[in-house]
């Protein structure tokens, strides 16, 4: 099966934001200035003598009445975004195409909607009734469709397979989108159409032009096309729910979330996979989605539970005029293997429910094991709904005694007057080789903690692959104080540089 597209150019686009926002605009004469500069330009315009490029002061001058305002990029990027997210129910692979652009892969699906002249109808149609002016085009190739769809016609396309060539021959050079330059120097030239550049040397554009103009050419005719990046991968699993009226009430939303995990969580039991990551979203009649991510701090394919997370987030959606379709997606699944219950009298995932609880009101972090012995490059935090790093735990990790508490800043522990503690007669080492045992007493801040018994001590040496490898290698004691902490004490080795320096780097249990 050959591969079809689907393009859409959306050149009103910033108008017709502003249009849907304050529906009291229609028929005033509108535009978006930007500045360029110390120039204002118009950068989108419609009404008598208006148009793109022209200079602020000069469209106030020919159109006094018309509604000028300052262009909002940001905003029109989300809404597209929006767009390409609710044209999902077109295909599972929509992309942005520039900034005022869709790229649909209809490969497959032009079938359900009684084949391509009735599909491209389809998308035109539904996008037109939202209040968006557009030009749509379908071809095998997905720069083809693409400038089909900028010829500036405002007509629509459907282009056979085959005819590539013959339909991008008569069009401007503009419905490429080259920069400025190029197209004012392939005029100077007499170039004014795809057709004329596609019968030049390649070699003189590029040294000319530079490879833009050739990549251009290349993805309009397919023969080197540009990668397709949809907004979102294929859903594995995923539950949709169309309705034949909007549905704008609570317990309505309710009811279709139940029929929703009732599916998504019977799709993930048949797989052996469980949720980590989900996403619900709601289409409105208006022709916007709104998505509700939840995650999960294990995997996960209960309805109750999964219900219960997704219940206080309902109340950010906004339904106005009704929701026309739901869907939701596990963005991420994990193999979860059934398990017996009841045994401890705990419920399955009950730890896995209070942790995900607790993640909806506080900030948790879990932690990951990597490749390095010093403490501070031993673990990293990560978001404690987010999948684990694909990195191997080393073979000892966890197996040496490490503080409950580490932190992020050693602080420095200052040996009070008092003797160091003496090692025990009975080492089996002779007593110029014993290192230093840590003070009887040292000072942390204002506080005194009088040392009783301690361990070590355990040598951690630099690691000589990385940055550190300069800096002197430490030892590690476990002391226990009278007045209560066990703490984590660092000496630094430094031979021949005075008295050894102490640091508090950690509190253990």
């Amino acid at each position: 099966m050959s591969r079809r597209y689907l393009a859409i150019a959306l050149p009103c686009l910033p108008l017709d934001r502003l249009r849907r926002l304050m529906p009291e605009l229609a028929g005033q004469p509108l535009g978006c200035w930007a500045s360029l500069g110390s120039r204002r330009l118009l950068t989108a315009a419609e009404g008598p003598g208006l148009h793109p490029g022209q200079a602020l002061a000069d469209a106030q001058a020919i159109c006094p009445g018309a509604l000028l305002l300052p262009a909002a990029p940001e905003e029109d990027a989300a809404l597209l975004q929006r767009l390409a997210l609710w044209c999902l129910r077109f295909t599972p692979l929509v992309a942005l195409d520039g900034e005022d652009g869709l790229l649909l892969d209809a490969t497959g699906t032009t079938a359900l909607f009684g084949g391509e002249e009735g599909y491209l109808a389809s998308v035109a149609a539904a996008l037109r009734q939202a209040g968006f002016r557009l030009s749509a085009a379908l071809a095998s190739h997905a720069g083809t469709a693409a400038a089909l769809a900028r010829d500036g016609s405002g007509r629509d396309h459907l282009l056979p397979p085959g005819a590539e060539r013959q339909a991008l021959a008569p069009l401007p050079l503009a419905s490429l989108r080259l920069p400025q330059e190029v197209l004012l120097g392939l005029a100077r030239l007499g170039l004014l159409r795809v057709g004329e550049v596609l019968r030049q040397p390649r070699g003189p554009l590029l040294r000319r032009f530079g490879p833009g103009l050739l990549d251009a050419l290349d993805d309009a005719t397919g023969e080197r096309p540009r990668p397709f990046r949809s907004v979102r991968p294929p859903a594995r699993f995923l539950a949709l729910r169309g309705f034949l009226e909007p549905i704008v009430t609570r317990p309505a939303i309710e009811a279709a979330l139940d029929e929703l995990l009732e599916e998504l969580c019977a799709a993930l039991q048949a797989a052996g996979q469980g949720a980590r990551r989900l996403e619900l979203r709601a289409e409105r009649v208006d022709r916007t989605c709104q998505a509700l991510p939840l995650g999960l701090g294990a995997a996960s394919r209960q309805e109750a539970h999964l219900r219960r997370l997704f219940a206080p987030l309902l109340d950010r959606l906004q339904p106005d005029l009704g929701f026309e379709r739901m869907a939701l997606e596990a963005l991420l699944a994990e193999p979860l293997a059934a398990r017996q219950s009841g045994l401890s009298g705990v419920p399955e995932g009950a730890l896995a429910g209070l942790w995900d609880r607790l993640g909806q009101r506080l900030a948790l972090q879990r932690f990951q094991p990597l490749e390095g012995h010093w403490p501070e490059y031993a673990v990293a935090p990560l978001p404690a709904f987010e999948a684990a790093l694909p990195l191997e735990e080393p073979a000892a990790w966890g197996q040496e005694t490490r503080p409950v508490r580490l932190l992020a800043e050693p602080l420095p522990a200052g040996p009070e007057a008092s003797p160091p503690l003496a090692w025990p007669p009975e080492l089996a080492l002779p007593a110029a080789s014993w290192p230093p045992a840590p003070p009887a007493a040292l000072r942390l801040g204002r506080q005194l903690f009088r040392v009783i018994s301690w361990e070590g001590p355990e040598r951690l040496e630099p690691e000589w692959w990385g940055e550190d490898a300069a800096r002197p290698a430490r030892d590690y004691y476990r002391v226990q104080t009278a007045e209560g902490p066990r703490l984590w004490l660092c000496r630094l080795v430094e031979p021949g540089t005075g008295p050894a320096r102490w640091f508090l780097h950690g509190y253990l249990a």
